[in-house]
């Protein structure tokens, strides 16, 4: 059975990953900063550790601990937080991830990310810019890692059920919505290929309106 591991386990877009990689048959090992803020932990009788992914020693002491055959996936993110997560601790997982011969890893980050700023509303870029930025800075430290690698970069994310209508696409722009769950799925997808190694996606349901 294939373990995979989700830093940012707690909320939002990785207690969606967890939940589903759980549901579809895979070993789930979920790591966050706080645990115990995502009850299906203890209702699914998962392994967890907690890690603040900015403290650079606690992220090597997690990653030491991980088999070397895991598939980490990564959706951690802070939107103003006084010390944003975004850049810095994907920066220490991927030092150690590459320290300790882990190699196959999906970012999640979001659209505007990387070469797709220029797609990104000047609104957007005022509102959440800066989270951009840091997460583009994350991809980059990324790109020149030695890591099996694939980067995805939703859309907008929103609650629901998997509708298997969302779409992978690469280098055009895109605008729109799509389900955590959904999201999740196509990062199953992806970590199943091994042309994905090394590349860039982008996603979102075209059958969700704004």
């Amino acid at each position: 059975m294939q373990t995979v591991v989700v830093f940012g386990a707690a909320s939002g877009l990785g207690a969606a990953m967890l939940d589903y990689f759980h549901d579809a048959g895979y070993n789930v090992i979920a790591v966050a900063r706080d645990p115990s803020r995502n009850p299906r932990l203890a209702e699914l009788n998962l392994d967890s550790f907690s890690c603040d992914a900015t403290d650079e020693m606690q992220v090597e002491q997690t990653v030491a601990k991980l088999p070397k055959d895991v598939w980490v996936i990564s959706t951690m993110g802070s939107y103003r937080a006084e010390v944003p997560v975004d850049y810095i601790g994907h920066r220490h997982l991927i030092n150690a991830l590459e320290a300790n011969s882990i190699q196959r890893f999906l970012l999640v980050t979001s659209l505007g990310c990387g070469d797709s700023w220029q797609y990104l509303s000047a609104r957007s870029k005022q509102g959440f810019g800066a989270a951009v930025r840091e997460k583009s800075l994350a991809e980059s430290w990324l790109q020149t890692s030695t890591l099996d690698y694939t980067i995805l970069r939703p859309g907008g994310l929103k609650d629901g059920e998997v509708t298997h209508t969302g779409q992978l696409s690469q280098h055009q722009e895109v605008h729109g919505l799509i389900y955590r769950s959904e999201v999740a799925r196509l990062a199953e997808m992806l970590l199943n290929k091994a042309e994905s190694v090394g590349q860039v996606y982008q996603c979102v349901d075209p059958e969700l309106s704004w």
